[in-house]
């Protein structure tokens, strides 16, 4: 005889396994804010590129938002903002975005710190710099994932430069560690939003830029705006970082902390080859600036200008101390090395 009892007995035993599991909860896809210090016709090569591989390969996972210059915060508060967590990542040197640790005056462009591109992962992740930036973004909330090369740092300007003497009352668009040292030679340094340093030109607010090397130049329109481009450069290529909140950062999984480190190293490949290729090819084959050269027995004058500065900056601190002594050990390597990796 079937009761109501046994048949409801009977249909469980019948249902699904499935059925009768607890349902798993969703995880919710983790979503970040970056602001790069770049603007967006920059930024489609210096992070964008990266970004949407890490979005992709990512999935449901993670998504990052990018956002570019000034867009969230100011340039000069990306680093407050990423310490309180009003961002989650940031790319920026740390000069632009006034670090408060040791190693601020070292981002951006260090005064002949650097010949060449490749110097820049050589003096990471083979002389040391790395685990000191690690060390200093740590101590203040913040994780530094890594360091790249961009370009040289070269003046764009709208008269012509071809001796020291021509640099004298130029103002002149640059980053602060750069800008302090230019002051000796008569430069005036300005500081400005990103976005508006091609209308500044424009009007005579600024005279030139000495942020960048011809392939920004060209790229972000800076190029329509000034007539010539000095070849003589104070740096081989701007030392640039990734950055996240350490919070953060400390709650992503590790396969997606490993995809961010990989992505944020395929950008520094992808700048690598593109600067490098760019500004050789718009010096021959650029039609809107005119190369202009400080003879080298003039240069040098600038060139010795950056060992006292250099002395000036480590004495400063230990740490500064350590750091300028490893680029001092690079370069005199460098030197001894020879061609190719000097050749003067």
């Amino acid at each position: 005889m079937t009761t109501r009892r046994t048949f409801i007995k009977g249909a469980a035993l019948a249902a699904p396994a499935a059925a009768l599991a607890t349902p798993a909860i969703a995880q919710s896809k983790i979503k970040w804010r970056m602001q790069t210090y770049a603007g967006s016709a920059l930024g489609e090569h210096v992070i964008k590129p990266a970004i949407d591989t890490f979005n992709k390969i990512a999935g449901d996972q993670m998504e990052i938002e990018l956002f570019y210059a000034d867009q969230l915060v100011p340039t000069g508060e990306l680093f407050q903002a990423l310490q309180r967590g009003t961002i989650d990542a940031v790319q920026s040197d740390d000069d632009s975005m006034a670090s408060p640790t040791e190693v601020t005056v070292f981002g951006g462009y260090f005064p002949f710190g650097s010949r060449y591109s490749l110097d820049v992962p050589v003096l990471f992740n083979q002389y040391g710099l790395k685990e000191i930036w690690d060390e200093e973004y740590a101590a203040v909330g913040v994780k530094h994932i890594s360091a790249g090369a961009w370009d040289p740092c070269h003046f764009a300007t709208k008269d012509p430069i071809n001796s020291l003497a021509d640099l004298k009352g130029k103002r002149i668009f640059t980053f602060p560690t750069a800008g302090r040292f230019l002051s000796q030679f008569g430069v005036v340094p300005v500081t400005l939003p990103w976005e508006d340093i091609e209308t500044a030109v424009q009007t005579g607010e600024l005279d030139g830029i000495a942020w960048s090397g011809i392939t920004e130049d060209y790229t972000v329109g800076w190029a329509d705006v000034t007539n010539y481009f000095l070849t003589n450069n104070i740096s081989g290529a701007w030392i640039g970082h990734f950055f996240a909140n350490m919070d953060r950062w400390n709650e992503l999984p590790d396969n997606l902390k490993e995809l961010l480190t990989v992505c944020m190293e395929q950008s520094h490949y992808y700048r690598q080859w593109w600067y490098w290729g760019g500004e050789s090819d718009l010096r021959v084959n650029g039609d809107k600036l005119k190369l202009t050269t400080i003879p080298d027995e003039e240069w040098a004058t600038v060139e010795d200008a950056a060992v006292k500065f250099w002395d000036e900056i480590a004495a400063e601190s230990p740490t500064k101390a350590k750091v300028v002594e490893i680029f001092r050990k690079y370069n005199n390597d460098m030197k001894k090395a020879g061609r190719p990796y000097r050749y003067s």
